[in-house]
């Protein structure tokens, strides 16, 4: 009899996550969310707005902690851990997009990728800085690098925010509506850089959108609705048999 195949690695794990707002009247921003998220993929998680795409993302990136249930990181259960801990793991295991690039405007675009891995620490300031204008100049700003973010265009922003993402190699990159403030022509090229980050570049891409372009191209879509997950289902076509 042969072996049942092996449970694909998982990166990124829900377990029964609730998050609950404390008040007269409790409000529930996501409840009961189970999902894995693994090597590879490229997952979209919408919604109606309200609907808990951002309070999970929140939840998933480490940048809050549920109710009850369990967020695991490479296995590791983070709900008890002290916040040092889950810094740690944030900074070496996940890579943050968000909505508003959140670059700090002192700062020339290559010394803010160089911003996370000054922090964690683990290579020399030489090195920091050539990986960083390594991962700008694959996102097409190496004539860009020393202007400071009021210098940049949104799109050029943004791309810098991507690469500040990639810049200690994390296996997981949550991205919260990356698109959402960006003309048609840099969201299309946001979008693409994000596939690629699946395809070229080993990372898994976790993204919340309304863009539905975007959410076509993940390989997996997540719907939530008032919190809960009402489908998680496959955007890839099986080959029709020969």
């Amino acid at each position: 009899m042969s072996a049942a195949p092996a449970e694909p690695a998982v990166l990124l794990e829900a377990i029964h996550a609730t998050r609950v707002l404390p008040g007269v009247v409790p409000v529930t921003l996501v409840e009961d969310i189970t999902l894995k998220v693994h090597p590879g993929e490229f997952v979209a998680i919408t919604g109606p707005s309200g609907s808990g795409k951002s309070s999970l993302m929140y939840l998933l990136g480490l940048l809050d902690v549920p109710t009850s249930g369990a967020i695991e990181i490479g296995g590791v259960d983070t709900t008890h851990i002290d916040e040092d801990a889950r810094a740690a793991i944030r900074l070496g295991s996940l890579g943050f997009v968000f909505q508003f690039h959140f670059l700090l405007p002192e700062f020339s675009a290559v010394d803010n990728v160089m911003l996370p891995m000054r922090a964690l620490g683990a290579m020399p300031i030489a090195r920091c800085r050539e990986r960083a204008e390594m991962l700008l100049s694959q996102l097409g700003l190496e004539p860009h690098m020393a202007k400071r973010p009021d210098q940049l265009s949104g799109g050029q922003r943004q791309r810098v925010a991507i690469a500040r993402a990639m810049a200690n190699h994390p296996p997981v990159i949550l991205a919260d509506e990356p698109t959402g403030n960006l003309d048609t022509a840099s969201s299309q090229q946001v979008l693409s850089i994000l596939r690629g980050l699946v395809d070229e570049h080993d990372h898994s891409v976790v993204v919340v959108t309304h863009d539905m372009e975007l959410a076509a191209r993940a390989d997996r879509r997540i719907h939530i609705v008032d919190g809960r997950i009402a489908s998680d289902a496959s955007n890839r076509r099986e080959a029709p048999a020969v």
